[in-house]
């Protein structure tokens, strides 16, 4: 079969490869998920295959999930989607970590997971995500580098399909996806927030479960927001729907969701239970720019919100940027990032940002923390009339590690949520398993309290990529342990710790 160059098919890169034989996939000691055992590229034949190669933490290979979902969907016997886990941090070269993803995202298609990249390297991969094509006859046609646009990547895999239909011989891979995740209160539960009130409450984005949970301080439910079917509708508390939802913010009269997998922002009105849509269409979006209708604006994966007055700020992780939303007339702008993956600062709208996925404002208002998951960073921006983003601790999108002392040194991985508390700074250090501290005065980094904390749960185990923090006060922190499907709280007077609600 002719080599195919593939052009035109969004923001994508794409390149055409040599027509020779596709390098084997099922190498020793390379460990697959949702299959008895191993596929080689000879028992492929007669199919088009796309190799996609991606890492847990990106969020361009989230997005392309479901793009991927669709093709197999519509092309069940033809078109066979092996995911090849190429990992970035540390972390993702755990096993333990990449069956998680795979659960938390509900990938259906085999993966390979390939810690030492193996299979990057034989194929000359260069980028996360990656797709590889393989026809029918086992030959390479080509691959896409990046995040493609849905309807023209459908359309490039319709005409490869044609042009090989000589070729093609329909057979559906036989699958044997992993157990689910324990059906517990939680499943892979994103950000905590407290609700203001007389009574203190806590709001917990339920990802797994597409829903929003209300809890009392003691973390018992107190209610539940969406039907727990994955959707886009509003309506009453019962019958409207999210999809993985990871962050929120809440008032005194409601709670605002950051409804990531449909790239929108919700308000739950806390006396009716009602949900309606603030921004967002379902669709995800290309970079924020000037003030414009919220409910006409396309998102990109909003991960988490804050609020000042009439401001809500979000992290719109998939464009890289901060937006906000203004609540007085429901306009969306950019207020910080240019758009651009990487780690700059300066001006807000000329500044880089990687992932922002954790926001926290200070006090009085004046400053908002972003733990910036993709550099391994921690920012601040300055909410004043000329803001301004400054990096405390980080120093580019490949450094990260778990060090302590000044901030010019020390190091973090993947963080995904932030707290403020006066001059510190708390950090859920999502693939480092821990709680870091960053002493504002000081300058300084360090393990939260000294780091040594005992369990005192009959039985303990390790937390596990938590995702969300809160300070409550002097002497009580409350850590999403998103891994384990609970929420832990500390006690620094005691130095003990233990599962808060599970």
């Amino acid at each position: 079969m002719t080599c195919v160059l593939f052009a035109g098919i969004g923001s994508a890169q794409a390149q055409s490869s040599a027509a020779t034989i596709a390098p084997e996939i099922a190498r020793p000691g390379l460990q697959w998920f949702n299959v008895a055992a191993p596929v080689p590229l000879e028992k492929l034949r007669g199919r088009l295959v796309i190799l996609d190669f991606w890492t847990e933490g990106c969020i361009n290979c989230i997005h392309i999930i479901p793009i991927l979902r669709t093709i197999e969907e519509r092309y069940p016997d033809k078109v066979v989607v092996i995911g090849v886990h190429s990992p970035k941090f540390a972390r993702e070269k755990s096993a333990t970590s990449v069956q998680d993803a795979i659960r938390r995202y509900e990938i259906h298609h085999p993966i390979i997971h390939d810690p030492e990249m193996e299979l990057w390297q034989a194929y000359g991969v260069e980028a996360w995500p990656t797709l590889v094509f393989i026809g029918p006859d086992g030959k390479q046609l080509g691959q896409v580098q990046g995040e493609p646009e849905p309807h023209r990547f459908n359309r490039l895999v319709m005409d490869l399909l044609k042009q090989s239909s000589g070729d093609i011989k329909p057979q559906r891979l036989l699958l044997k996806p992993l157990e689910a995740a324990s059906q517990g209160r939680f499943s892979f539960p994103g950000k905590l927030k407290p609700v203001p009130g007389v009574a203190k409450r806590w709001a917990l984005a339920d990802a797994g479960h597409n829903q929003i949970v209300l809890l009392d301080d003691k973390g018992a439910d107190v209610r539940r927001f969406g039907s727990g079917k994955e959707g886009f509708a509003d309506g009453a508390a019962n019958n409207a729907s999210f999809n993985h939802p990871q962050g929120l913010i809440a008032s005194p009269e409601a709670l605002y969701v950051a409804d990531t997998g449909n790239h929108a922002i919700r308000k739950i009105d806390l006396r009716t239970g009602n949900v309606s849509t603030l921004a967002g269409t379902g669709q995800r979006g290309k970079n924020l720019g000037d003030a414009a209708s919220g409910k006409l604006t396309a998102l990109a994966s909003p991960w988490d919100l804050e609020l000042k007055g009439r401001q809500l700020y979000f992290a719109n992780a998939g464009t890289h940027q901060i937006g906000v939303l203004n609540l007085a007339d429901n306009k969306v702008a950019m207020f910080a990032g240019s758009g651009a993956e990487e780690l700059t600062d300066g001006f807000a709208k000329e500044s880089g940002f990687a992932q922002p996925s954790g926001l926290a404002l200070n006090a009085d208002g004046t400053e908002l923390y972003v733990a910036d998951a993709e550099s391994s960073a921690i920012r601040v921006i300055t909410t004043g009339a000329r803001p301004k983003v400054k990096t405390l601790v980080g120093a580019g999108l490949f450094d990260f590690g778990r060090i302590n002392g000044g901030f010019k040194a020390a190091r973090l991985q993947h963080p995904l949520g932030v707290a403020v508390s006066g001059q510190q700074i708390l950090v859920a250090d999502t693939y480092n398993n821990a709680i870091r501290s960053l002493d504002l005065a000081q300058e300084q980094v360090s393990e939260f309290d000294g780091g040594v904390f005992t369990c005192v749960d009959p039985t303990c185990i390790p937390t596990r990529e938590p995702a969300g923090i809160a300070i409550d006060g002097k002497d009580r922190v409350l850590l999403v342990d998103t891994g384990n499907q609970r929420i832990e709280e500390y006690r620094p007077s005691t130095k003990t710790y233990h599962t808060w609600a599970r």
